[in-house]
């Protein structure tokens, strides 16, 4: 990681991340432990690969008060990642991990004295199902949400934001597509359906994503520059490679690494978009347990442009790529090796 400030840095913080188990939580912990410090992971469960950095680890859910209060006892610095993703479900499945669990993180840290919360968020909360070309943090949310998800991390987002004050400073970031090795969402989702994929669109959108690594030393560096500049608390950032790639192109890259042919098939984004709708209604009316192959906010995903402007967090936080789309796929290759 390329980060100067870690070292003046080094030893200093004791830091929690919620969801350190998880696939973007892990990677911040394991950036924070080699750089020194000393790290707490919140999760439901019990990670062997965070015993063995010497991480302490609090098992407990989001939803629990007094759990995310025991969590934040002793600790400088948050960095709240866990959450509850996915396109479909019921909103009562989001609204207490993403919501309220944000909530008692908020609560949690002012109560025990905590100075600076780093927030994950994402750039769907402002997605209106249009096209989404060089946008900045200046874009509204939209007036309709399509999806639990997003809404609730819109909800969770203008939680933090309210709270920002003397007593807590914040720093949402926003990144988008994070992929790459250990990997547990978005390329096990397109590995699982090689040969099943179908194009929506015209498959020209062009898309940010993010490299693992990238995304966290974002999250690092935004709680380094919070403490350094505190005139940053209450600021939201887009975070991406900088580097925005048709979308079905990286779909096709992904299949390649594991050593699968690229998507052939494709269908118009408004039938795809009437068979999201079709499927809403019927795994609605007859309670089908699991995700539908296609939604309408998935449909409006998979056909759009979105990519974003991220001068401000270049300006800011000193952020930067360090690997590159190219370098990072050669990584998820070999780890797709090393695994199968």
């Amino acid at each position: 990681m390329k980060n100067d400030e870690s070292i003046t840095n080094k030893s200093l913080h004791k830091v929690l991340v919620t969801g350190g188990g998880g696939f973007l939580g892990g990677a911040i912990v394991r950036q924070l432990v080699d750089r020194g410090d000393d790290v707490r992971s919140f999760s439901r469960n019990f990670y062997p690969e965070l015993a063995q950095l010497g991480v302490q680890q609090i098992k407990g859910d989001m939803v629990d008060k007094t759990a995310v209060e025991q969590a934040c006892k002793g600790i400088e610095l948050v960095f709240h990642v866990a959450a509850k993703p996915g396109v479909w479900g019921n909103y009562a499945d989001y609204y207490p991990t993403n919501v309220v669990g944000t909530q008692h993180v908020i609560d949690a840290c002012k109560k025990h004295g905590v100075l600076r919360l780093v927030y994950t968020s994402s750039p769907s909360v402002v997605f209106d199902g249009m096209d989404m070309e060089g946008v900045d943090e200046s874009v509204p949310y939209p007036e309709k949400f399509h999806a639990h998800y997003p809404k609730t991390k819109a909800m969770a987002e203008q939680l933090v934001i309210k709270a920002t004050g003397k007593d807590l400073m914040t720093i949402t970031l926003r990144p988008h597509l994070i992929w790459g090795p250990k990997d547990n969402h978005l390329v096990p989702r397109i590995i699982e359906r090689a040969g099943r994929l179908v194009r929506v669109g015209s498959g020209k959108n062009l898309v940010d994503t993010i490299y693992i690594d990238n995304a966290a030393e974002a999250h690092v560096l935004a709680a380094d520059r919070l403490k350094k500049n505190p005139k940053l608390s209450g600021n939201v950032y887009f975070i991406s490679q900088d580097d925005p790639v048709p979308l079905w192109d990286l779909v096709n890259d992904i299949l390649k690494t594991a050593g699968h042919p690229p998507v052939k098939r494709a269908i118009p984004r408004k039938i795809a978009w009437l068979m999201g709708a079709l499927f809403e209604f019927v795994y609605k009316t007859f309670r089908i347990r699991g995700e539908p192959q296609i939604t309408r906010f998935l449909a409006d995903e998979l056909a759009t442009a979105h990519w974003f402007d991220i001068r401000a967090a270049r300006k800011d936080l000193g952020y930067a790529p360090t690997v590159s789309i190219k370098e990072g796929l050669s990584r998820l290759e070999q780890w797709l090796q090393n695994r199968y």
